[in-house]
């Protein structure tokens, strides 16, 4: 059991959370829920030992594995790929060779009666009972079925780590620690790089597979699928419920019921007693009276109220010219990178209305596609954006390009125009600024305020073809539900690439599947799409077998 005892976080003055206490069980899958900057993956990070508590400790058993995936790291560049996942098993590697060694010098020494001899021998047999205590493991077939789990090919296996992107990178890390076997999983954000077939093998290796997992994610389904338990940081405590995500959800909105109520009571209690005290404070007859109201101020306890939930706020695109019949239009169409083929002879047309989704494995062309639409890169074959097209791109790096030395406010205000100016501040507080943080400067906003920042502006344009690359990487569970709820009512053309199955549920009404350098098209929505391909998936086993 792993236990956190009155932790506490204190930052320039200002308290992170107090007194926090829980314990981690066996067998626990913990959703760590809260809004941004909360607190999540800070308390990840101390349960982890990266950070220490102001106040309080973890207190954990001695032998106990505690493995963490941060958000964002960098493996090192001297290794290959199944080198750097092998490194999981470096202690269990490092004992093999001590228990060689050993038998090594047993075998060759002569000098029997002597103490290094007799110290060689305990050192052997200590080694032996902790080596043959772990359960037999076939070390490459672990590193190769986890690696292909993750999305990597076998002829990557044998590449550089150099040669990959950060989010690759962090599937190595992931890996690394699934191979582990660790007594608690801490993972912040792990399905941001995986496509939705990676996740579902995460998923499925995490719950059937790991002794207890804490995850911080904004995957819904994700998340409810794989939890059994949700821990939520809010104004400096937290709530601990013992059920799934959506579960939680209807006990939060029970609880924030009541201390509404209780809150409401408690200020018309106030209202009552001041009233009393400033129609009687002179009164020598009510003095008593008064003072014992004034002693009833001093001992109350103020009645809080959870941050307000802020779905309801109603976001819409401005109205946009109609489109032609078919917005987008491809025939035969290629595309390589040298001798690396993405795809090749693809032939499909969107219509006016139609909302698509991208899927597939990264690397597949999912965004190579996109990036041809938008015509920032060649290509071979036909390719037409149909008539009276106005185009709202959201790119993956679309946080780069914003203006970095506007202010948050300046940035949305500069392209608002209409009635929506009156809800600038509105709109930017859904998407999590608000207060000083309207003020800032862009340039010093992390990659993720950016990221939200950039999907603002987007929705304050008039378009009708509407193209979004992995719009939701940074947005958390509330400000995503906004953003569906906006894309819901638009009325234009839209192209999603996603790997969050909720955000697509109800989005998409068609898929295009990229995979062995081709694009399939399947006419039925995210669901249907996710159900026959399991279906697909189990044939071809049966194939096989």
């Amino acid at each position: 059991m792993i236990s956190a005892d009155a932790v506490g976080v204190e930052f320039s003055g200002s308290t992170l959370f107090n007194n926090i206490t829980f314990n981690i069980n066996e067998n626990d899958r913990i959703a760590l829920m809260g809004k941004n900057g909360a607190g999540k993956s800070t308390l990840l990070k101390i349960i982890a030992g990266e950070n220490k508590p102001t106040y309080g400790k973890i207190s954990a058993p001695g032998d106990a594995v505690i493995a963490y995936l941060p958000q964002h790291l960098l493996t090192e560049d001297d290794s290959t790929v199944f080198e750097e996942a092998s490194k999981a098993f470096a202690a269990i590697l490092e004992m093999k060779n001590q228990m060689e060694w050993c038998n090594q010098q047993l075998e060759t020494r002569t000098d029997y009666e002597s103490d290094e001899y007799s110290k060689i021998i305990e050192q052997v047999s200590e080694l032996s009972e902790k080596y043959y205590s772990i359960d037999d493991i076939n070390v490459d077939a672990e590193v190769e079925k986890t690696l292909l789990g993750l999305g990597f090919l076998r002829s990557d296996f044998d590449r550089s780590t150099a040669e990959f992107s950060g989010g690759w990178r962090m599937r190595i890390e992931l890996a690394k620690i699934l191979l582990k076997k660790p007594d608690l999983i801490l993972l912040d954000e792990p399905t941001n790089h995986l496509d939705i077939e990676s996740v579902q093998w995460l998923e499925d290796f995490l719950i059937n597979h790991a002794k207890a997992v804490m995850v911080i994610s904004h995957d819904k389904t994700f998340v409810d699928n794989l939890t059994n338990r949700t821990i939520e940081i809010t104004q400096g405590k937290i709530y601990d419920y013992k059920t799934n995500y959506s579960h939680y959800l209807e006990l939060r909105k029970e609880r924030r019921e009541q201390q509404q109520k209780q809150f409401d009571d408690q200020a018309k209690q106030i209202a009552e007693i001041q009233q009393f005290i400033d129609r009687f404070k002179g009164t020598y007859s009510k003095t008593l009276q008064v003072q014992s109201r004034v002693k009833m101020f001093e001992k109350m306890e103020i009645v809080e109220v959870d941050e307000v939930d802020t779905a309801a706020l109603n976001i819409k695109f401005p109205p946009a010219p109609r489109s032609g019949n078919y917005p987008v239009i491809a025939d035969g169409l290629s595309k390589s990178y040298g001798d690396h083929v993405v795809f090749q002879d693809v032939s499909l047309t969107i219509a006016r209305g139609e909302k698509i989704a991208f899927v597939g494995k990264n690397g597949e062309g999912k965004s190579t596609l996109v990036k041809a639409i938008m015509g920032e890169i060649d290509y071979e074959g036909e390719l037409q954006v149909g008539h009276n097209s106005m185009i709202g791109y959201f790119a993956q790096n679309q946080a780069a390009l914003l203006d970095g030395e506007l202010s948050v406010f300046q940035t949305v205000d500069n392209i608002a125009k209409g009635d929506v100016r009156t809800k600038i501040k509105d709109m930017l507080g859904a998407f999590m600024f608000s207060g000083d943080a309207l003020d800032k400067k862009v340039k010093v906003l992390s990659g993720g305020e950016r990221t939200r920042l950039a999907m603002i502006k987007l929705l304050l344009q008039p378009v009708n073809l509407l193209i979004l690359d992995e719009p939701t990487n940074h947005l958390d569970i509330k400000t995503k539900e906004i953003l569906k709820d906006a894309l819901k009512a638009f009325e234009g053309t839209m192209i999603l690439v996603s790997h969050d199955r909720d955000f697509l549920d109800g989005l998409a009404n068609k898929v295009f599947e990229f995979g062995n350098k081709r694009v399939k098209e399947h006419f039925e929505d995210i669901g249907g799409f996710l159900r026959n391909k399991k279906m697909e998936n189990l044939k071809e086993i049966e194939r096989k077998i």
